[in-house]
C-alpha cells in the first residue's frame, strides 16, 4: 500500500513505532477484513485520517505526529483523499474476500483512469487479534522510518513527480518544434501552447521550483527544477536537457552539470 499518492490498491501511501517500544494497536471493534476495508475508506473520503490510519499499519507513524506536523502532512492527505473520491465510489463495492491465517485479501471495485470498473486486491493483516489495512513488509517498514516516514514519503513522491513533469516537458519540446520549424519554446509557450499545466509556474502542487531555459534562438533548451523547501519538499535537484535527465542533491540549490 502507498500513501500520499492514491493508497493501494495501487501501491504507493506511507509507514513507525514509538522509540523504544513495540507496536502494538489498540482493541478496535471486531470487524471483517471487508468491514475493516469499508471503514477505511469511508473514513479517508470524510477526510477522518487519524481514525483511518488508526486502523492500518500507519497507526504508529500517525499517533507519533505532534499538531504542527499533523498541520504540515494534512494537503498531503487532502490530495490523497480527493484521489481516494475518484477512484473508489461512495458505496465501496468489495467483490470477495480470502483470509489466510493473519493475512486477508479483500478484493475492491475501482475506477480506472478512463473511468472503466476493474477489481483490485487490498491486503490486511491480524495484528492484535485485530485486522488492519495492509501488509507486514510495510509494517516493517513503518517500525524503521517512525513519524519520518510520512516525510520521506512525501519526498519520494515528489521526486517521482519531478521526474514524470521533466519527460512531459521533454516530449512537449518535441512537439513544439515540430510545429514551429524546429525552434523550442520556454515554459511560458509551452503551457500557452498546452503542452505542460500551467501549475508549474508555481510550487504548490509539485513542491519543486521549474524552469525551461531557452535561448533567443530557440535552437537548444533545458530545464531545471528544485525543492522549494530543501529537506521538506524534496531533496534532489534535476537538469534535463536534449540527452536526457540527471539528479543529485546539491542541498536545494540548481545542479551543476559538467559538460
Amino acid at each position: 500500500m502507498k500513501l500520499l499518492r492514491v493508497p493501494t490498491l495501487c501501491g504507493a501511501l506511507l509507514l513507525a513505532v514509538f522509540t523504544g517500544s513495540t507496536t502494538t494497536f489498540a482493541q478496535s471493534p471486531q470487524r471483517s477484513p471487508t468491514e475493516t476495508m469499508r471503514e477505511f475508506y469511508r473514513m479517508l473520503r470524510e477526510k477522518k485520517y487519524r481514525e483511518a490510519f488508526g486502523i492500518s499499519i500507519y497507526r504508529p507513524a500517525i499517533e507519533a505526529l505532534s499538531t504542527e506536523e499533523y498541520n504540515d502532512l494534512k494537503t498531503d492527505f487532502d490530495k490523497m483523499a480527493i484521489a481516494v473520491s475518484e477512484k473508489i465510489p461512495d458505496k465501496v463495492d468489495i467483490t470477495g474476500e480470502q483470509i489466510s491465517g493473519d493475512v486477508a485479501t479483500v478484493f475492491v471495485k475501482v475506477l480506472d483512469a478512463d473511468g472503466k470498473e476493474r477489481v483490485e486486491p487490498a491486503s490486511l493483516i491480524k495484528v492484535d487479534n485485530a485486522w488492519v489495512v495492509g501488509d507486514r513488509e510495510n509494517l516493517e517498514l513503518v517500525k524503521k522510518s517512525g513519524k519520518k516516514f510520512f516525510f520521506e514519503a512525501r519526498i519520494s513522491a515528489h521526486h517521482s513527480d519531478v521526474q514524470d513533469m521533466l519527460t512531459k516537458i521533454s516530449l512537449a519540446q518535441v512537439a513544439y518544434s515540430q510545429g514551429h520549424n524546429g525552434l523550442f519554446g520556454n515554459m511560458a509557450e509551452l503551457i500557452t501552447a498546452g503542452f505542460i499545466p500551467k501549475d508549474l509556474e508555481g510550487v504548490e502542487t509539485t513542491g519543486y521550483r521549474f524552469q525551461v531555459v531557452r535561448p533567443t534562438d530557440a535552437k537548444s533548451w533545458y530545464a531545471t527544477a528544485e525543492p522549494a523547501e530543501y529537506g521538506r519538499t524534496g531533496r534532489l535537484s534535476f537538469y534535463l536537457d536534449a540527452s536526457g535527465v540527471r539528479s543529485g542533491d546539491a542541498g536545494g540549490k540548481p545542479l551543476v552539470v559538467k559538460n
